[in-house]
């Protein structure tokens, strides 16, 4: 397991099962695995790592990176993952998507869409791929709304630009694809305070907020932010 600034500067943050069961055990309501370097470097998610989830973990999970196809993707879920996140793949070929709704279901399938603004001060995003190694040029808003209509079941947010860096949300950003859309969208990227997860549902309008630094290195407890959102008025699972 590991977390860095704008997905590099990667540090060792531990084994990202043993971290998985123990984020379940607090209260996590999903957990999300993303091998952030497999499309980068050719290789596959290590079904190993899917099989260990599926035992130790009470909670659904998510998998993503390096799937290409629909027997790669077949294996995982056979191995226990509850969902399949792709970003890549699916940005290459759209029609891959709708293939993963036909085969696994809606609610299986996760479009993991990685963004960076276009241009300073303005909203407009851009569609990155390969780790955010490559900006598409893709705006992001058409990207999501035809990823809905392909059968993505919700859509994954994270925004390169606050990734790590712990100023918050890209409220705006997940503002707009939030709206564009009739699918569950979770924010992640930016989370360095506990008031930022409220934010990403008040004021970004996201069905769910994800974070990793602050959970990671022991900043904040999955239980207390739950809290936290609960007086704020936000609906959480508490038991």
């Amino acid at each position: 397991m590991v977390k860095g600034v704008n997905f590099v500067d990667l540090r060792d943050a531990g084994d990202p099962v043993e971290m998985a069961a123990f984020y379940g055990s607090e209260g996590a309501d999903e957990v999300v695995f993303l091998d952030i370097n497999a499309t980068l470097e050719g290789r596959k998610t290590t079904i190993d790592m899917a099989a260990r989830a599926a035992e130790q973990l009470q909670i659904p999970y998510a998998v993503g990176g390096g799937f290409k196809d629909l027997i790669d993707m077949s294996e995982m879920i056979a191995a226990g993952a509850n969902k399949i996140s792709v970003n890549s793949a699916a940005v290459e070929s759209p029609e891959l998507l709708s293939a993963m709704a036909a085969r696994f279901g809606t609610k299986a399938v996760v479009c993991a869409i990685d963004v960076t603004q276009a241009t300073p001060g303005v909203d407009k995003w851009h569609v990155l791929t390969r780790g955010g190694k490559t900006n598409t040029g893709l705006d992001v808003i058409a990207w999501a709304e035809e990823a809905a209509k392909r059968g993505a079941g919700e859509i994954l947010l994270t925004s390169l630009d606050r990734d790590g860096v712990k100023d918050g949300y890209d409220l705006a950003l997940t503002r707009a694809v939030a709206r564009a859309v009739d699918i569950p969208v979770t924010a992640s990227g930016g989370v360095g305070k506990i008031e930022h997860f409220a934010e990403g549902i008040l004021e970004g309008e996201a069905d769910a907020v994800l974070a990793a630094s602050v959970f990671h290195f022991g900043e904040l407890r999955i239980r207390e932010v739950k809290e936290y959102l609960a007086a704020q008025g936000i609906s959480v699972k508490l038991d």
